[in-house]
């Protein structure tokens, strides 16, 4: 779903990224409302925090040490709750900016009693370039980012080579990055930039086809807006690449000030 926020956020001094979402303010529901105010405090956290703590601490978080899942613009929850609750043995984080999508998803975990699903409120990008260390997610997950159709918004669209360089470098060797799309043209671009991107490889369990692309896995859920994309004629495209970092490319610094200005005028490139 596409990323949506609802209120501004400061900006780090020297920030000069172009945002993938936009922000707005939107009223939750009397039921969201309800949820937020109960809830948010137990299993949702404002990334900004988590940056000024400069702590990533998921064991701590979780209460136990096991394989972490990073979603990326959560939308309403209907995804990431269903696969939280068929992957018990995993923790997800979703991240997201849409109040109401948050809303919505803790009302799913207190229906389901996930307590493998923690909130992050902010700006992803901003929380793996800070503060997920390299190499250790297993698995990052961005299904229907906004595909900013116009020409001159393509410049917003999340994936691009240098976000592709930080999800790879953010993932543990084998880790799987997976993308889903309805919009063609963005499934171009994303495929373009994953397969240029040295450290990715395409998953040998979901091997390309002839066209060049992958299969659906099983496992991801086909939601209400997947199947209007279908309907109105617009394929769902899945790219599913899992980070092959080779020995020797453990030097992180090329992606962890991703979109940003150096603050030191004249400093030579790294």
């Amino acid at each position: 779903m596409p990323d949506r926020a609802t209120a501004p956020e400061t900006p780090h001094p020297h920030d000069t990224r172009i945002r993938s979402y936009v922000h707005q303010r939107v009223r939750l529901s009397e039921g969201q409302q309800s949820a937020w105010d109960r809830l948010w405090s137990t299993w949702g956290s404002e990334v900004d925090d988590v940056v000024a703590s400069g702590v990533w601490d998921p064991a701590a978080t979780f209460g136990r040490t096991a394989p972490l899942v990073l979603e990326i613009g959560s939308g309403m929850g209907e995804t990431t709750a269903s696969l939280a609750t068929a992957e018990p043995g995993i923790d997800h984080v979703a991240v997201e900016v849409f109040e109401p999508g948050l809303a919505q998803l803790l009302m799913r975990i207190e229906q389901g009693g996930l307590s493998n699903q923690r909130l992050l409120r902010g700006d992803a990008v901003e929380l793996l370039t800070r503060v997920v260390p390299p190499a250790s997610l297993d698995g990052l997950r961005i299904f229907f980012p906004d595909p900013w159709p116009k020409r001159r918004h393509h410049k917003r669209r999340l994936i691009q080579p240098e976000f592709a360089a930080l999800a790879a470098s953010r993932l543990r060797p084998g880790g799987l990055l997976h993308l889903a799309t309805d919009w063609p043209h963005y499934a171009e671009q994303m495929r373009r930039v994953v397969s240029a991107e040295p450290s990715l490889r395409p998953d040998d369990r979901f091997p390309l086809r002839p066209d060049g692309w992958q299969d659906r896995p099983s496992w991801r859920p086909v939601t209400k807006f997947e199947d209007r994309a279908r309907l109105e004629g617009r394929p769902v495209r899945d790219l599913l690449y899992v980070a092959d970092h080779a020995p020797g490319t453990g030097d992180t610094r090329r992606v962890t000030d991703y979109g940003r200005e150096d603050p030191r005028p004249g400093s030579p490139p790294e």
